[in-house]
């Protein structure tokens, strides 16, 4: 990696002029439109921008992303270097995103040849290009070379580049539109390997496989889209290591996939595997008995696959993937799939409505994609779509369960006043639900977090050396608390005493 070529702008005006005009690479304008920042929180340094209001960024390893101002972003090129050789040697870059090495030699010169006329027209690129070239070190590339480099580094760009808008958390666009593989694709690839190398019959690979949780799902769910007669054995033996996990999406595809060959020898395996604990009983709760027969078993098997698996990878709900993805450290895929799809909803709320009912929508995707952005570790993101969450609830309890988790996600980035106005808002809820939902929540669960969320905002506050927001807020709590009853007020007493010591006015000590 090397900015030899940004040192030397630097340098000399003369050669930074050149790049200015006539190839709109501009030190000066290295102030973006509006804050942004990278969904991964990888450090992002503007060096130069555009008279388009777009701007070229550096990133921890060296890559050029590019920001336009109308919301579009991508990769393009791995070194400054190389960013500046493509907006030299292809002034009219922009208006070739859409080309690819695909397109052939013969298309590619065309368009870039009728651009450049264009440029010729008002600029002197045919005199300004070689005297940059030369004086920068960079090498002279045909338009075809160009646009493979480019096209390289504009599918670079997600998963690790991913740009936000810094204040309201939201994606920028894809600066191209060229196709990008399914996500399943990377997810399975483990498992697809995993799978081939077991069915050559190697017990170490077999043993590694299945004793390592997350290679043995993934194998398992290569299995299920690439089915094979020869299997059973393998999954007989990974079935039985998969129950050592409980009820998982995987152990009941496991024992779906037995089913399916219709063995009857297999029936004690599969009780046995039921009897794993509760939650697998509950789960396999329908297996038919130990003398049934094999188009039985088979039988029960083939409703099961019918409901819950697919024999298509890009028919299976997006949740699998960026599960598999998280679960093998493919962190970024995860988080910017999950963007995305939240982007979707906050665009349009309409992809939320129930089928065949037009007027509801089912708010439970925003509730699922908070939980899977605080599994990831992104609480600002899981803060995001629990908000939109909780502005979606009809009844009064969900009302205050969804802001009782909003305000404790706002309290956990340290949104200490967020937190107390969301927490106002669920106060004055409690006072006038305008139903019953509500009714007896003094002695809930739901009563002892909702006290629980006050005391740890007023010891937040204590903490962050806000003394006296941090009494108010512990009035508030206790006037909670003082409504609580049974094991709800019990529970809390605890933390009530340790808030109320921490927050303590030093001057009431005497």
């Amino acid at each position: 990696m090397t900015d030899h070529a940004l040192r030397l702008l630097r340098q000399h005006p003369h050669l930074a002029e050149l790049a200015v005009f006539p190839f709109d690479f501009d030190l000066d304008r290295a102030d973006h439109v509006e804050p942004v920042r990278l969904a991964s929180g990888g450090p992002l340094r503007p060096v130069a921008g555009d008279g388009t209001g777009g701007t070229y960024f550096v990133c921890a390893d060296g890559s050029v992303l590019y920001a336009g101002s109308e919301g579009s972003a991508g990769i393009i090129g791995s070194t400054v270097d190389e960013a500046l050789e493509i907006v030299i040697g292809l002034p009219g870059w922009r208006d070739h995103l859409d080309l690819s090495p695909a397109d052939g030699p013969e298309k590619i010169l065309a368009r870039v040849a009728e651009t450049e006329e264009e440029f010729r027209e008002d600029y002197g690129i045919d005199e300004a290009r070689p005297e940059l070239r030369t004086a920068l070190g960079l090498p002279e590339r045909s338009p075809v070379e160009l646009i493979a480099m480019l096209h390289t580094a504009l599918l670079r760009t997600e998963p690790d580049f991913l740009l936000l808008n810094a204040e309201e958390g939201c994606a920028y666009d894809l600066l191209d539109r060229h196709p990008r593989p399914p996500l399943w694709e990377p997810v399975l690839a483990r498992g697809r390997a995993d799978l081939a190398a077991l069915r050559t019959g190697d017990r170490t690979v077999w043993d590694a496989t299945a004793e390592d949780p997350v290679r043995r799902r993934l194998a398992l769910r290569a299995a299920q889209f690439d089915r094979a007669d020869g299997d059973l054995e393998l999954l007989r033996y990974l079935l039985r290591y998969e129950a050592e996990s409980s009820m998982t999406d995987e152990l009941r595809l496991a024992a779906v996939l037995v089913g399916l060959h219709g063995h009857t020898e297999d029936l004690p395996l599969l009780h046995g595997v039921r009897e794993t604990d509760f939650d697998t009983a509950c789960g396999l709760s329908e297996m038919p008995g130990p003398d049934a027969d094999g188009a039985v078993l088979r039988e029960w098997a083939l409703g099961l696959d019918e409901v819950f698996f697919r024999t298509d990878p890009t028919d299976e709900p997006s949740d699998t993937w960026t599960d598999l993805a998280a679960d093998q450290g493919l962190t970024e895929l995860a988080r910017a799939t999950l963007i995305r799809r939240l982007d979707e909803i906050t665009m349009d709320q309409g992809v939320l409505r129930r089928p065949g009912m037009p007027k509801t929508l089912d708010a439970s995707p925003l509730s699922s994609l908070a939980r899977d952005f605080e599994q990831l570790g992104d609480l600002p993101q899981a803060l995001r779509a629990q908000r939109l969450y909780a502005a979606l609830q009809d009844t009064a309890w969900d009302r205050v369960s969804a802001r009782r988790t909003q305000a404790r996600l706002e309290r956990e980035t340290g949104q200490l006043a967020q937190a107390g106005r969301t927490l106002a808002v669920l106060r004055e809820i409690l006072s006038a639900p305008g139903d019953d939902s509500l009714r007896h929540w003094e002695g809930t669960n739901l009563g002892r977090f909702i006290a629980e969320e006050h005391y740890a905002r007023a010891r937040d506050l204590a903490d962050a050396d806000l003394p006296e927001e941090a009494r108010t807020a512990l009035v508030a709590a206790d006037e909670i608390r003082g409504e609580l009853s049974g094991a709800a007020a019990t529970a809390v007493r605890e933390l009530a005493e340790d808030v109320a010591e921490r927050v303590q006015d030093p001057r009431d000590l005497g």
